[in-house]
């Protein structure tokens, strides 16, 4: 039995970036930001930094399921986000685990960041288990948001026109999913990432903002869903919440290293630059 919180509580179930940048690191900000008590589960270490992934490290997965048990069992979960998975075998362990907890699972409060490719073009996924993640993985998710590349791994599709964002959004749905973002930061123009929960689309559109420091983009917005959802926000609502949070975290982000830096997460503590 969980004990009696006075504030939401949001779990991510990701990697560990040593640069802090993305994965676990970014998922915690982000809830800290938004004013949501974050709880982790670390399904893989990475050696990495704003340039690449050098290591990867897996962990085993009867300490991923005591990590979820530790969690739930004590603290308890509003909303829930995976990221990094890497292997058939952890998604089935994780997917396994959260079904036990019928008030975790049953809430359609699961964030699915289908992260497959690092910002720096390293594998974080690998090709044997994209089936377990649509198979496993995808039903029993609140919304899944893939950028233009997951969609088409997930769908088999070429995305390049609206229409195409459409269909895979369709069929995305259609594998289980109550709803889906396919996000539009590969595509030309404006930053508009299109909404379908199974009736109706909608978009959502901020200006593209020229800089290199975007490490951690798909990281920060599924875990600012995840915490819209753990104070009650509609799926909607919290999609809507997520793209403002990460588009000023765009906006107010600095260099740091020599690669892809990552998002100003706590631009609301950092005054504005003077002119």
């Amino acid at each position: 039995m969980a004990g009696i919180r006075q504030i939401a509580s949001a779990m991510t179930i990701a990697g560990s970036d040593s640069g802090a940048g993305a994965g676990i690191q970014a998922d915690l900000k982000t809830f800290a930001a938004l004013g949501v008590y974050g709880t982790s589960v670390l399904t893989a270490v990475t050696a990495q930094n704003t340039v690449a992934v050098t290591a990867v490290h897996e962990i085993p997965t009867d300490m991923i399921e005591a990590q979820i048990d530790a969690v739930v069992s004590d603290i308890g979960v509003d909303a829930a986000k995976t990221g990094m998975l890497f292997s058939s075998a952890i998604i089935e362990c994780v997917t396994t685990s959260l079904k036990k907890y019928p008030d975790v699972s049953g809430l359609r409060r699961l964030v699915v960041d289908p992260v497959m490719v690092a910002k720096s073009g390293d594998s974080l996924l690998k090709d044997e288990a994209v089936g377990a993640l649509r198979e496993l993985l995808l039903p029993m998710a609140a919304v899944v948001t893939p950028n233009i590349p997951e969609a088409e791994t997930l769908t088999g599709l070429s995305i390049s026109t609206d229409d195409d964002v459409r269909k895979a959004a369709r069929q995305i749905v259609a594998m289980g999913a109550a709803s889906v973002v396919v996000k539009g930061g590969h595509r030309e123009g404006p930053a508009t990432d299109v909404y379908f929960n199974g009736r109706e689309f909608r978009e959502f559109t901020s200006p593209r903002i020229e800089t290199a420091n975007t490490h951690g983009t798909g990281c920060t917005f599924a875990s600012a869903v995840a915490a819209g959802l753990a104070k009650g926000l509609q799926t909607e609502d919290a999609v809507g919440q997520a793209k403002e949070f990460v588009t000023e975290a765009i906006r107010r982000s600095f260099p740091i290293g020599q690669g892809h830096g990552p998002l100003n997460h706590f631009y609301k503590l950092w005054p504005e630059k003077r002119q």
